[in-house]
């Protein structure tokens, strides 16, 4: 390891009352979507600029999307730039600003938006998704700064707004608009892991989320030949679509689990009582797809499978597609992203990463879609999105390490 590289490692393991600090300040301000209420990331985005400007970084841009709905009249995004020997190209960590709501207060055993400590552990709404990712970065600036490193490349901090609800307004917004990226950089989004770090993902399935509605005749439960049991049809037709494993049966083992899934899920509410047969029944299908599908052959397995239900039974059968993202191609084990963050993780932690396809869907694909490699990568719990959120002190600061180590390693 080089010497730059330990001395990083040692300023940062000094960091724990700053971590905390961090995290507390940043909690503090619910940086949610108006969707959810909120007003948006602007008081965040300052508190991050202010903390910046304290480190002495000069190369800060801002990149505003419109959205009238917020008192700041748009969403930030933000780009931290500490200049390298080698200006051609750069490590980038991206992590956003926004936060999910708290949901059910009584869930909580303290104040979501007030940090409490409790042994190596922060506790609080956004700790971890995406505060982890924030708070590293952050830390691995002042540290370099701090030990003046000088950096064989570029290192940029990305920070985003909306990536809660969509990201149109924050990492889809800079793709689309601005070119921030360049062909040699190395991307990594640290919003998702294992809790040893293990994982480096790497590729994502396809996501289909798929409404079949079975529309039968209603009648009686004694009198079944006055009616069509809608029911029933889609009971056939849900047996049916366990075809769908036969018919894309691809296998991965980069992905976990290896194939595509098809599982029925959802069902709506239906007739009340027990003796009304029921003239419409409705349920829904989570696919995950593995990337050398297409998602218009998925569905129209779905749609023929449903006819021949319908011709059988007499029923009429609606098949909408609610979500749909296709797959973004997958970055290579082999990308310099990846197998540096394999070294890196291997180097800090001691495990032996391995790169991994999921069945979810991150903020990275859109980057990939762009023809840029990204990995995402951090040591968590995930213990995201639900009540008593929590992020492990020593992984942020084991993080900032990690990426320290890709930068001087």
């Amino acid at each position: 390891m080089s010497s730059a590289f330990e001395r990083v490692a040692r300023r940062l393991e000094g960091y724990r009352d700053h971590v905390i600090e961090l995290e507390r300040r940043l909690t503090a301000i619910p940086a949610l979507d108006p969707a959810s209420g909120g007003d948006g990331e602007a008081k965040k985005a300052e508190l991050v600029l202010e903390l910046l400007a304290g480190l002495g970084v000069r190369d800060v841009q801002v990149y505003r999307a419109e959205d009238q709905r917020v008192s700041a009249g748009y969403r930030p995004n933000l780009v931290a730039r500490l200049p390298g020997k080698d200006r051609s190209r750069a490590l980038w960590l991206m992590s956003h600003l926004d936060v999910v709501p708290a949901g059910e207060l009584k869930d909580w055993e303290s104040d979501p938006w007030t940090v409490r400590v409790e042994g190596n552990k922060v506790f609080g709404r956004g700790v971890e998704d995406n505060g982890q990712g924030l708070v590293s970065s952050l830390c691995l600036a002042r540290a370099l700064v701090e030990e003046k490193v000088e950096l064989p490349f570029d290192l940029c901090l990305l920070f985003v707004a909306d990536e809660e609800t969509g990201n149109d307004l924050g990492i889809k917004h800079l793709l689309e608009q601005h070119a921030i990226f360049g062909a040699q950089d190395l991307i990594v989004v640290p919003d998702g892991g294992e809790p040893d770090g293990g994982v480096v993902e790497v590729a994502e399935k396809g996501i289909l989320w798929v409404k079949c509605t079975v529309k039968g005749k209603s009648t009686h439960g004694s009198t079944p030949d006055r009616g069509i049991n809608a029911h029933t049809a889609a009971a056939q037709l849900i047996c049916k679509l366990e075809g769908l494993y036969r018919r894309f049966d691809r296998r991965d083992p980069v992905f976990d689990p290896p194939t595509s899934t098809f599982e029925a899920t959802k069902v709506d509410p239906g007739v009340q009582n027990v003796n009304t047969i029921p003239g419409e029944h409705t349920f829904y299908l989570d696919c995950r797809v593995m990337p050398e599908y297409r998602l218009d052959d998925v569905l129209d397995f779905i749609r023929e499978a449903a006819a021949e239900v319908d011709r059988e039974r007499r029923t009429t059968t609606v098949v909408e597609a609610i979500q749909r993202q296709d797959a973004a191609p997958p970055t290579s084990v082999e990308a310099p992203v990846v197998q540096a963050l394999l070294r890196s993780v291997k180097a800090v932690y001691g495990v032996e990463p391995r790169a991994m396809g999921i069945g979810g869907g991150t903020v990275a694909a859109h980057i990939r879609r762009k023809g840029y490699p990204a990995a995402v990568w951090a040591r968590m719990d995930e213990t995201m999105h639900g009540p008593n959120e929590y992020a492990i002190i020593d992984n942020l600061i084991g993080d900032a390490k990690v990426f320290a180590h890709v930068l001087l390693g």
